[in-house]
């Protein structure tokens, strides 16, 4: 693969170092291949490097362990250990750090999306938690954050663990300058959307159409200068909005 050079005078950020588990050996592979795809296909230097991988939880502490990575993309459901999944392997690495001395992070990547299941691996210490659905390029974006230490979700997960850690629904957040850029309806479709709803659903729960849902939509990104669901998600988040 050939990476495309940064212009002279750019800071050039060294990759994410990522190992992968995942007891799907083909997953494991796609998984590689696709973000491989994206970050050939995109301007700079690679974002992730991956340094190994696991399918189970015995094996995924053992090479965390070795190699230190500074993210690791989990599975859930795992076989070993004490039956546990994602969950032993998070603790079975506690107080592991990169070489950098930053802890190890886990970023959460299933095929589930039950509120147990998230509950229990953001309680262990996950950073964030995304779906298999997501596409390659915002699980890119997802890998840097979460090495940046910011905490990412999927749609509609994120109201699964605002409920668990104890945030009031309905809680009134400090108005911003950002958020005075948004009329009062494109709040309210801001919200729905970054609770995971679909444009139908959002629609219905407010009595307009889907057209004006996408129109809303488009007009709120573009005022906040984010370019998808899961960042609408991370910024309603950061300012205790859902």
């Amino acid at each position: 693969m050939t990476q495309k050079l940064p212009a002279a005078g750019t800071t050039v950020r060294p990759p994410v170092r990522v190992v992968l588990v995942d007891d799907h050996r083909m997953f494991r592979t796609g998984v590689r291949a696709e973000l491989t795809e994206a970050m050939g296909a995109a301007a700079g230097p690679a974002v992730c490097d991956f340094v190994g991988e696991a399918p189970d939880v015995d094996s995924a502490i053992a090479v965390i362990r070795a190699e230190r990575p500074d993210v690791v993309l989990l599975d859930v459901h795992l076989p070993g250990g004490s039956g546990n999944g994602g969950v032993d392997v998070i603790h079975g690495c506690f107080g592991v750090e990169t070489a950098a001395g930053a802890p190890v992070r886990f970023l959460a990547l299933s095929v589930s999306d039950a509120a147990e299941d998230v509950i229990a691996v953001i309680r262990a210490g996950a950073r964030g938690y995304v779906t298999k659905t997501i596409g390659a390029r915002d699980l890119i974006t997802a890998i840097r954050r979460v090495a940046d230490g910011d905490a990412v979700f999927s749609p509609r997960l994120a109201g699964f663990v605002l409920d668990a850690f104890g945030a009031a629904a309905g809680e009134i957040a400090e108005v911003d300058e950002e958020l005075d850029r948004l009329s009062a309806r494109e709040r309210e479709v801001m919200r729905l959307i970054a609770r995971g709803y679909q444009y139908k659903e959002v629609a219905k729960e407010l009595f307009i159409s889907v057209k004006t849902v996408e129109t809303h939509v488009s007009s709120v990104l573009r005022k906040l200068q984010l370019s998808s669901r899961h960042e609408l998600t991370a910024w309603a988040m950061g300012r205790r909005l859902l």
